[in-house]
């Protein structure tokens, strides 16, 4: 077992007790961002702690890498596990990142060894968060990860802390910064998704693989999470459906203005009446009125909703060098207080897994949008499936298309369920008429 670090004030508040030796895992933008933070605000760090903190080894993929910060002076460590070292480190920092690997086997070593470790990494904390954090428990160690979820937003904190004595029953938000970056630009710009992607990863904003991003999977790791510090379940991946923007259009894009929406990635989390977990990921149309519709570029933005607090949502920056350290930092600062806490809103032994609302169960209204041949009774045809699967239409669109003898049908329906839904989009894939698959968005009510 390493010293309780957590300790760190003497009678002179003015003046930290001891150092706080941390053990850093990936050098990368982040890791070098922390090291950036340290240097250039480490006196203010120490005197709003009650602590020094210093590094007391490193480790990365590469040693040799050209880096923007000095490393020489650091204890480099060939295998990240032994950077689980009581006697060089008090605190690991992960920053590798991946659900499994090298993060996980170090997070492994240095909360079974009393170790408390810092991570970035929501793909882990979604995927074995439970078990982490009752290892956590066990050895006396803490797992914090403010920075795995919307970069420098402090929602984790916000949760945990500042609505804890709230029930909270819904949450939604923009959870990755790529994808809103794009569809922002295919509306400012009218650019088609691959050119907006393309503009994305020239500017840094997109991985050369953005499969994670845009696909949905990165932000389905962060409502996971969320979910479990709102409603005192296991972080889970299972069951939890995940679509992305990959089949976004700049159509869709336009038509969605035409009728007062704009197109958001949108994680979403919640309790229905009956006791049921709703958790999902997709694009949604939001009303262009309310907030959450408004924010732009790489911002991300979370919205909770509590029984006493109401609707609290916070807006900023989710990802980068400065925002994701400067989460890091906050949560070395909360250790270095003496604040540790649970790892979720529940010790690990209290969270239970909630029933899930099967997805056909949901219902909402939808948008529908189809390119059909321009010829007599198809839309014949589309209202007798409408019809047959008990489906009612609000607004119907029907556009020409300058190319060809096709048009678009764009429809917004009346309230049902996505099990009817489905159906509907069967019945509209099997007529000749329609020239290609339906696209299909849910209406999002905030």
């Amino acid at each position: 077992m390493t010293e309780n670090v957590l300790d760190t004030r003497s009678e002179d508040d003015d003046k930290p007790k001891k150092q706080i030796r941390l053990g850093i895992a990936g050098l990368g933008t982040v890791g070098c961002g922390l090291l950036a933070v340290l240097k250039k605000n480490g006196d203010l760090i120490a005197n709003r702690s009650g602590c020094e903190f210093t590094i007391g080894a490193v480790t990365a993929r590469d040693r040799q890498r050209k880096r923007e910060v000095d490393i020489s002076a650091y204890h480099w460590c060939d295998n990240p596990v032994d950077l689980a070292d009581p006697d060089k480190v008090d605190v690991v920092v992960e920053l590798i990142g991946g659900s499994d690997g090298p993060a996980l086997a170090l997070a492994r070593a240095a909360l079974g060894k009393g170790l408390s470790f810092v991570t970035a990494n929501k793909a882990m904390i979604a995927h074995h968060g439970a078990e982490l954090a009752s290892l956590a428990e066990r050895t006396g160690a803490s797992l914090r990860f403010e920075a795995a979820v919307a970069g420098g937003i402090p929602i984790v904190k916000t949760i945990k802390e500042g609505l804890a004595a709230n029930r909270i029953d819904r949450m939604h938000g923009i959870l990755n910064g790529t994808g809103n970056y794009i569809l922002t630009m295919m509306e400012e710009t009218g650019e088609s998704f691959e050119n907006a992607l393309a503009k994305a990863q020239a500017l840094g904003y997109a991985e050369a693989d953005p499969s994670f991003d845009i696909d949905g999977v990165d932000t389905a790791h962060k409502i996971a999470i969320l979910t479990s510090l709102a409603f005192g379940t296991p972080p889970t991946m299972d069951d939890l459906p995940i679509e992305g923007i990959r089949n976004i259009s700049d159509i869709d894009i336009a038509y969605a203005k035409d009728l007062g929406f704009r197109i958001k990635l949108l994680g979403i989390s919640r309790l229905t009446k009956e006791g049921k977990l709703d958790q999902r990921v997709h694009a949604s149309m939001v009303e262009a009125s309310e907030a959450l519709a408004k924010v732009s570029g790489a911002s991300n933005a979370i919205e909770a909703h509590g029984d006493f607090v109401g609707p609290c949502m916070i807006e900023g920056l989710g990802a980068g060098a400065g925002p994701t350290a400067s989460a890091v930092m906050a949560d070395l600062i909360e250790l270095a207080r003496g604040n540790t806490g649970s790892t979720f809103s529940l010790p690990a032994s209290k969270l239970a897994p909630l029933p899930l609302l099967e997805s056909g169960e949901r219902t909402g209204e939808f948008y529908v949008r189809l390119r059909v041949s321009d010829k007599t009774g198809v839309m014949a045809d589309i209202a007798s499936a409408l019809r047959d699967e008990g489906v009612s239409v609000e607004r119907l669109i029907q556009r020409t298309r300058a190319s060809d003898d096709s048009v678009h049908l764009i429809m917004t329906t009346h309230k049902t369920s996505e099990s009817r839904m489905a159906c509907v989009l069967e019945r509209f894939s099997d007529l000749s008429s329609v020239l290609e698959k339906p696209c299909m968005l849910r209406i999002e009510p905030i």
